[in-house]
């Protein structure tokens, strides 16, 4: 048994399945309908599963490649029996995420300097406050010593929210007020991590808009200072997406990665969309690793994301498509 099979067990599984539940239905409820009356697959049907691939979020770019793999399928075999179809998509759409690079990791890993830095991104209502509780949650099981940094100086309620995540999971948790410069806050948070033994610090920001360039910028000016606090840190740059949002999420991903060194992407609110197929077109556009998804609500659903259990799971209703 592997490390993520030890991580990912029978609650994880459910939580994953129920979480992408939305969009099993609405994606296996249209390809049902498409396939009604058909023996086989043809153009006809391939333009069908075209549309549904959009109307999933999987995006135009991602699912102009997996029509293309099926075209190249269906070119071999001329009369694909419907009943494949499904099977057909998975295989196609796990080759593809396997093709593009991005790696997968196997838990919630720290490098060897300490503190293990991570500075978290992503526009306000994303979940950006309850993935930072979750994320030191977990770290806080592994018998981390975390702190949590409270770097969106702007929004009131920011420094307050963080304060009960901290308390919730038992964390340090380091502010300098509503006001302060975000700049002197990670590097003087980064100071005081390295003064205290913390073994992740992880610094919030600003729920920046990503139309607004200056204050994208800004965030550059942040990652210097905690470079010159600490050398070689942030080890990880988390960007926050919003599942919910659909194609938003692919477009704040463009405006986020353009800006920031970002490392990996947290993807939340998958139990509450139809949009889960999102995951699949970022991966694939941006070559950047999904790191954790969220899964629900409870402090504990956040989940280390893999693209096989992910895909495994979307599929999972595929045996009953006839």
């Amino acid at each position: 048994m592997g490390f993520f099979d030890k991580l990912f067990g029978k609650k994880e599984q459910e939580d994953l399945n129920k979480s992408l539940e939305k969009t099993k239905t609405g994606f296996f409820d249209k390809l049902s309908k498409a396939i009604i009356g058909k023996s086989h697959v043809d153009e006809e049907l391939l333009d069908e599963v075209e549309n549904i691939l959009i109307s999933s979020d999987v995006g135009l770019e991602t699912t102009v490649k997996i029509i293309n793999r099926l075209e190249d399928r269906v070119s071999k075999d001329k009369y694909l029996n419907t009943a494949e179809l499904s099977n057909l998509l998975k295989e196609e759409i796990t080759t593809l995420l396997a093709d593009n690079n991005t790696k997968d990791i196997e838990g919630y890993e720290v490098g060897s300097q300490k503190p293990h830095v991570i500075l978290v991104v992503g526009v306000n209502g994303v979940g950006k406050t309850t993935s930072i509780g979750k994320l030191a949650y977990q770290y806080s099981l592994q018998g981390k010593k975390v702190m949590i940094a409270a770097g969106d100086t702007f929004r009131a309620a920011a420094d307050d929210q963080l304060k009960i995540w901290s308390q919730r999971v038992g964390s340090a948790f380091f502010s300098k007020g509503m006001g302060a410069d975000p700049s002197a806050v990670a590097y003087e948070a980064s100071q005081q991590a390295l003064k205290d033994e913390i073994d992740v610090l992880i610094i919030d920001t600003a729920g920046r808009l990503h139309t607004k360039i200056n204050l994208m910028n800004e965030l550059g000016k942040i990652q210097r200072s905690i470079s010159k606090s600490l050398p070689g840190a942030p080890h990880e740059v988390l960007l926050i997406l919003d599942a919910t949002t659909g194609q938003n999420a692919i477009e704040q991903c463009k405006q986020f990665t353009n800006t920031a060194h970002v490392t990996g992407l947290i993807l939340t609110k998958l139990d509450g969309t139809a949009k889960g197929g999102v995951a699949i077109g970022i991966s694939d556009q941006f070559k950047i690793p999904i790191k954790y998804i969220g899964v629900g609500e409870d402090i504990a659903q956040m989940q280390v994301f893999n693209r096989k259990a992910f895909i495994d799971s979307l599929f999972l209703k595929a045996g009953d498509l006839q």
